[in-house]
């Protein structure tokens, strides 16, 4: 087996002000630089001791562009001040000729926004109608039913703090209530269609149920009740790559991959070392599975020998682990990477409080990272004792690396890959855009 070399770099940092915990690269072909993220604030009541806690949120719009190595790569087209976000969700489909994103409010609303063009060839998002799922409660997930890009009938699903599920169909940029249903006992934490049969959805909740459900069947009666997280379930992707393969996540910090025809048994379990409260599948390299796991960082699993051969667990080929507080959001972006990254390198295997590599004399131009306003111990992991950011061409040295297990190869059509993501983090209000590199590993 060749030898392959894996490496995470950060691009730029970026301060959301308020606690963040979801970001969504926008799917539709037009607008793959367009970038979201949505905040959470819960601000306590003041005055009378038992005065209700009010939550607010802020919501971000971004355009990626790679101009040159001294630019910052995100710049914000506008931000808008809303009730707090629990979930953003871009349909995989335009609407009407254009891109529509979905918003769970803490206000118990699921709201719609379009993305249109300004005069200026800017874009901007505009409100297009919302939906109150229920009095006194959090939409907390929401999924749309177009993940395989096929998908005529356009329906969204969300899940709620009353345990409650909602589907509604989307016509003519309204949003209908198809069918309501309680589903879990506390908290239902996440909802999603089954790409392949959207008839079919997956809901998890506090009450650590994983289920199904049959649209076309009384909600009264899961197709399947799975006890096999031992905790809250709070995140489930449907493969839009593979039929009948899903994968959820769970307080109880393990990621289990499922053949939606069985569901007594998982295809593997993985421990994450951290609650696993966002999964994403790659949207072309159907292996690849990101991991947003809250006290543990973000990381990326190699699933092929988990979904061909039921293996115990899938390998983690990269980490991410500039985050100095709760992994919440993180998604992949669609925006090919060819060009070399004008950034510095940090190995997944480096921590940011370890100490800096020496940088040897050097008489070229060490490129910065771009950032607004990342915390101190982000800040000197990555520069030397001159305030320079460390090159490419230096890495720091990797504890025992003979101990680090081999990773699987990538898929045989994609020989190399250069992948770009974003993701947030709760406390210290954070949005990080990264890549990550996998190559063959060629002496020099």
């Amino acid at each position: 087996m060749a030898s392959w070399k894996s490496r995470t770099r950060s691009l730029q940092v970026f301060d959301t002000e308020l606690s963040a915990d979801t970001v969504e690269w926008c799917p539709v072909s037009s607008d793959h630089n367009i970038l979201v993220c949505g905040t959470y604030q819960l601000q306590k009541g003041t005055g009378e001791e038992d005065a209700a806690p009010s939550r607010t949120g802020r919501l971000y719009l971004f355009q990626f562009r790679r101009e040159g190595p001294m630019t910052p790569p995100l710049t914000e087209l506008q931000h808008m001040d809303t009730a707090a976000i629990l979930d953003l969700k871009w349909c995989h489909l335009q609407v009407s000729e254009r891109p529509v994103l979905g918003l769970a409010a803490a206000t118990g609303d699921l709201q719609l926004y379009t993305l249109k063009e300004t005069q200026e060839g800017s874009r901007r998002l505009q409100a297009l109608s919302s939906l109150k799922v229920g009095a006194d409660r959090l939409v907390l997930s929401l999924d749309w039913s177009t993940g395989r890009l096929d998908s005529s009938d356009i329906r969204v699903v969300c899940s709620d703090s009353a345990g409650c599920i909602s589907v509604a169909s989307l016509e003519e940029g309204a949003l209908t209530v198809q069918s309501q249903w309680k589903a879990h006992d506390f908290e239902a934490w996440i909802a999603a269609f089954s790409y392949w049969d959207t008839n079919l959805v997956y809901t998890g909740g506090d009450d650590c149920k994983l289920k199904g459900w049959d649209l076309r069947m009384s909600p009264s009666c899961p197709t399947f009740t799975s006890k096999r997280h031992s905790m809250g379930v709070c995140s489930i992707h449907s493969s839009p790559h593979r039929e009948h393969i899903v994968a959820t996540g769970s307080y109880d910090e393990h990621v289990l991959l499922w053949d939606g025809r069985n569901m007594r048994q998982p295809l593997s379990d993985s421990a994450m070392g951290g609650g696993v409260w966002r999964l994403k599948w790659h949207p072309t390299q159907e292996h690849l599975l990101l991991a947003a796991c809250m006290h543990n960082d973000f990381h990326i699993l190699h699933c092929q020998q988990a979904l061909e051969s039921s293996s115990e667990t899938c390998p983690t080929v990269a980490s991410y682990i500039l985050h100095n507080s709760l992994a919440y959001g993180a998604d992949w972006s669609r925006l090919c990477l060819d060009d070399p990254a004008p950034c510095s390198p940090l190995p997944s295997t480096t921590r940011p409080h370890e100490p800096k590599h020496p940088l040897p004399g050097s008489t070229g131009v060490h490129l910065r990272i771009q950032y607004e306003s990342p915390t101190a111990s982000f800040d000197t992991s990555l520069e030397d004792d001159m305030g320079r950011y460390i090159p490419d061409s230096i890495e720091p040295p990797t504890p025992n690396p003979a101990a680090a297990p081999e990773p699987p190869c990538p898929d045989s059509n994609a020989p190399s890959m250069s992948c770009l993501i974003a993701s947030c983090s709760f406390y210290d209000h954070m949005l990080h855009v990264w890549r990550w590199d996998w190559t063959p590993n060629v002496d020099q």
